[in-house]
């Protein structure tokens, strides 16, 4: 018995040393510090239209977190301000947060959730009492696929909630280029 308990306590304190002596030589070693901004990509869209008593202008930016190289989440804005003299007004804000998957390099799946509230002045044309306003929140269910290049993906995307009667889109398919630096 003696020697039973004299053979674990060797083999024990052997082990002992040797996880002791083997974290010294790893502990020399910086660790990896993981930076969160390192995987931070910012990207986002401008838009910009005019013409004959038209005007038509948006800006809409926004970041990604690349958690590996096949999923990614983000968060973005819109502003947009359209007006087209003597009939039409309008001013749309919100939010969006967007999840990425890359089954393979080239491949970009999306799904994105877009809230946005729009305001929207109608009035006819040379009468100063005839107006109409229109002021809304917007719920919009992208479902998207795309072909990516490095920092581009270029694709399209179909809101799954086109048939609401309070939307700002219409179609509900839309083609997209998508860029990240």
């Amino acid at each position: 018995m003696k020697s039973i308990i004299l053979t674990f306590l060797t083999k024990f304190y052997s082990l002992l040393f040797f996880l002791f002596v083997s974290n010294l030589v790893f502990s020399q070693e910086q660790p990896q510090e993981t930076n969160f901004w390192q995987k931070v990509r910012f990207g986002g869209g401008v838009g910009l239209g005019f013409g004959n008593d038209y005007f038509s202008g948006t800006l809409a930016p926004g970041a990604i977190y690349n958690f590996n190289e096949m999923f990614a989440a983000g968060l973005g804005v819109q502003v947009s301000y359209t007006d087209q003299k003597h009939f039409y007004t309008s001013t749309i804000y919100g939010a969006s947060v967007i999840g990425l998957f890359n089954p393979i390099e080239q491949i970009q799946l999306s799904l994105e959730v877009e809230q946005l509230r729009v305001n929207r002045e109608y009035e006819l044309y040379n009468t100063a009492t005839a107006s109409f306003k229109d002021n809304f929140w917007a719920t919009a269910l992208f479902v998207g696929a795309g072909y990516r290049t490095q920092n581009v993906t270029f694709g399209a995307r179909y809101n799954l909630l086109q048939d609401n009667s309070k939307n700002i889109y219409s179609n509900g398919f839309m083609p997209f280029v998508r860029v990240y630096f």
